[in-house]
Order: structure tokens, then sequence, then C-alpha cells
């Protein structure tokens, strides 16, 4: 084994003091989306014991009427996509369209859809059991055109 030079030990130092150094400073002012340098606080925290959970869903309405799921089997689209860009679906409803042309496309017999909407299911909670009441909310509602 060969013995390590002197600047080879200053480069292995000096990136470890950028490391620990960034590490530090994500921890106290960074965010999750810092990670790995970020606190990642999406593990570290909880919702009180009485907080509703919340549960999204997509469903769509054909045009007979019928209520249609549009998970990720029905659209390829998973629900993570959709929860996390769930403010840009509010502020433009119109996105909902790449989730009803994704249904049509893997279902081409299927009744079109006429609405899209991203339901958020709130299950009561109470001392951090669920009471088996729950309470259904539209987040996000777009209708085709025709």
């Amino acid at each position: 084994m060969e013995t390590l030079t002197t600047r080879g030990r200053a480069v292995r130092l000096g990136a470890t003091l950028l490391g620990a150094a960034l590490l530090l400073l994500g921890t106290v002012y960074g965010t999750d989306d810092d990670f790995p340098f970020g606190p990642f606080r999406m593990y570290s925290t909880s919702d009180p014991p009485n907080a509703p959970a919340p549960d999204t869903r997509v469903e769509g309405v054909d045009r007979t009427g019928a209520v249609v799921s549009l998970g990720q089997e029905a659209t390829g689209i998973r629900r993570a996509e959709i929860e996390g860009q769930q403010d840009r679906y509010a502020t433009d409803p119109s996105l909902l369209r790449t989730v009803a042309e994704a249904y049509a496309e893997r279902h081409p017999d299927a009744p079109a859809l006429v609405e899209v909407r991203i339901v958020v299911r709130w299950y009561d909670i109470q001392g951090g059991r669920p009471t088996g009441e729950w309470t259904d909310r539209t987040a996000v509602r777009w209708e085709t055109a025709g």
C-alpha cells in the first residue's frame, strides 16, 4: 500500500470539511429539496393525534355519468405525481386534460370522460386512531368543453 501524499490528504480533508459544512448549513437552513444535505423533514415530523388524515385520489366522470377511478392502473400516472403538482392543477385545472388523455389512450373503447377531478378524502382521527368517518372534498375540477 502506498503512502498518501500531503496533497492527497489535503484534498480529502477539504472534501470532508466541505461535506460537513454543507450538512450543517442544510440542517439549519435547508429544506427537503436540499436532500441529502437538507433535513428531510418528511420523516421527522408527525401530525397532531386529532388531525384529519388526507387520502387523495383522481376520478373522472364519463359521458354516461359513471364515475371512473383514474389511478395509476387506469392512466399510468402515479398518485404521487398528482399530489406533488396539486397546486399547479388548482391554478390551472385544464392541466387535468393530460389525465383524461392518458385514460383515453389506455382505454380506447371506453366512453369519453367529460370531467376529471382531484378529490381528497379527509379521514377523521381521534387520539391517533381513525373514527371510521370521513369527508370528501373536491380540490380541483376540470370539465371538457364539449
